[in-house]
């Protein structure tokens, strides 16, 4: 009986990881914001569309626009078709939106997380989203940490029957003190595995690809060291401007906001060494050794 291979710094990842999905409920904060708009429901209309979201997969829109659910669904499905490119599908896009609900409040207004529960308990038992949570602080970092206590307040940060997860958008702080800071009030109400902090630039087509490029390409990973390379050029070029995000800019900056994340990360992609497996923490790892 031969062993299992041990895995070694250089091992080849796996690059084909398709973990199965449960339906949940995504509260997004911020539901009327830019980046929702832009980023957040074309990719869930586009995951609907591939068939990789559960049926009963649900969506509440937490912000302060005085909008009622139809008025929610709406502006969702118009936000989805203006980005969604040619892989817009309305068929997908009208049937994921049947899941949309929303909450009118401030972050800072315990009214709104008094209503969300019963919210969340309708559409457990309406779409079958068994209790899974998901909350998306797609919001300006200084909201953050007047949202993760409402929710504790709440009763929203722990698990009973279901799974809770957290997504935090860069930048996250401004500096090391407030990042410090940060995490230590999102630590003092969720454990560390149910917190995701994200840069949405990891998901663009092309930033996704250059792991696949390197390390799923025998051409190209062989030549991929400072033997071969003689240097590198990255360009972040973008089609918007400020446009309608003033205060965000604000208060990060376009410096802040590009360069600290997301050049960062492709810089530390193309760099880093082989991870010994597809996972958050081998990756993490080997960005962190460039860095």
């Amino acid at each position: 009986m031969s062993a299992e291979p041990v895995p070694t710094r250089h091992a080849r990842p796996n690059l084909h990881v398709d973990l199965p999905a449960e339906p949940c409920v995504v509260v997004i904060f911020g539901a009327t914001g830019d980046l929702t708009h832009r980023k957040l429901l074309p990719a869930l209309c586009h995951l609907a569309a591939d068939g990789r979201l559960p049926p009963g997969t649900s969506v509440v829109g937490f912000a302060r626009r005085p909008l009622d659910d139809e008025q929610f669904r709406a502006d969702a499905l118009a936000a989805m078709r203006a980005s969604g490119g040619d892989a817009f599908q309305p068929e997908a896009a009208e049937e994921l939106v049947r899941g949309f609900r929303y909450v009118a409040a401030s972050f800072e207004d315990p009214a709104g997380y008094a209503a969300l529960p019963r919210v969340l308990e309708q559409l457990d038992r309406e779409r079958g989203t068994q209790g899974n949570r998901l909350s998306y602080l797609a919001t300006a970092p200084t909201a953050y940490p007047t949202i993760v206590r409402q929710l504790a307040e709440a009763g929203l940060a722990t698990e009973d029957g279901g799974w809770t997860r957290i997504i935090l958008e860069k930048p996250f702080g401004r500096d090391l003190a407030s990042a410090q800071a940060l995490n230590g009030a999102v630590g003092a109400v969720f454990r560390e595995d149910q917190v995701y902090r994200i840069d949405h630039y990891l998901g663009k087509e092309t930033v996704q690809n250059i792991l696949a490029f390197r390390f799923g390409n025998a051409v190209f990973e062989a030549v991929w060291n400072h033997r071969h390379v003689d240097h590198v050029q990255i360009t972040a070029a973008e089609p918007l401007g400020v446009e309608g995000r003033g205060p965000y800019y604000e208060e990060s900056g376009a410096l802040r906001d590009m360069i600290a994340n997301h050049l960062l990360q492709v810089l530390a992609l193309v760099a880093m060494e082989p991870p010994t497996a597809l996972d958050a923490d081998a990756i993490r790892d080997e960005k962190a050794n460039v860095l």
